[in-house]
């Protein structure tokens, strides 16, 4: 007898917020934060690659401190490969992983220079292939260099993302692909800056500040923190 053919289960998607609150939500962050930008600090788009690289485990305040001076001497793989690895070691010394970061800098370079003509590329596949480059990373430059509609999921997108209901995902690949399939083509543009600055500032790891959220009422998240200026008596009879 033969046997029945077995279907195929699709896996189901987490349910989102829907078109219209998604474009809410989005419109809502768009008047908050009109012209949203990175807040690394960069020259062009070789020193953005860098700075970015760099970011992986430390702040962007941290990395702004490193870069500050290496950046003023060397804006171009050119430039940097004269300080060697050692030289760039000496700027980066106070953020994590500092030594793999200036090893990664200089092969960075050096493929730049010896495939790309010093230029940086600005295909996804062509970034991931400098030494460094993740995804992410080179989402961010995509975006933020490029004006690419590129949307890389650190830990504050995807805590936003999913405490929000806007693209919820169990990991950052996941996300974006909500993210890119959830997100109208109007925001796309500043939705990593939106949603990254959002959770960075407002939708906070531990503690997120809703009484301050201009997206609260959209918002899926059931513990929502109270205003803790609030007295108890102003919150009404409990009963």
């Amino acid at each position: 007898m033969a046997k029945t053919p077995t279907k195929t289960r699709r896996k189901r998607r987490s349910p989102t917020l829907g078109p219209e609150k998604t474009a809410q939500l989005y419109a809502a962050l768009a008047e908050d934060r009109p012209a949203p930008e990175t807040e690394l600090n960069y020259h062009n788009p070789f020193t953005l690659v860098v700075a970015v690289a760099l970011s992986a485990q430390a702040t962007d305040v941290g990395v702004n401190k490193a870069t500050k001076k290496l950046f003023e001497i060397a804006d171009t793989p050119e430039a940097m490969l004269t300080l060697g690895e050692e030289g760039v070691a000496d700027h980066i010394k106070t953020i994590g992983l500092w030594r793999n970061k200036a090893k990664n800098v200089i092969a960075l370079c050096e493929l730049l220079i010896e495939e790309f003509g010093g230029e940086v590329p600005q295909t996804r596949d062509e970034l991931t292939r400098l030494p460094g480059v993740g995804r992410k990373t080179a989402n961010v430059v995509l975006n933020e260099a490029f004006g690419q509609p590129t949307i890389a999921v650190d830990t504050h997108i995807f805590r936003v993302s999913n405490r929000t209901g806007l693209a919820p995902g169990k990991n950052p690949d996941e996300v974006e692909d909500q993210l890119e399939r959830v997100t109208p083509d109007e925001f796309k543009k500043g939705a990593h800056h939106w949603l990254i600055l959002h959770g960075r500032y407002v939708c906070v790891a531990r503690k997120p500040k809703c009484w301050l959220c201009t997206i609260s009422d959209i918002c899926k998240f059931k513990d929502k923190t109270p205003d803790p200026a609030r007295k108890e008596s102003d919150l009404g009879p409990k009963d």
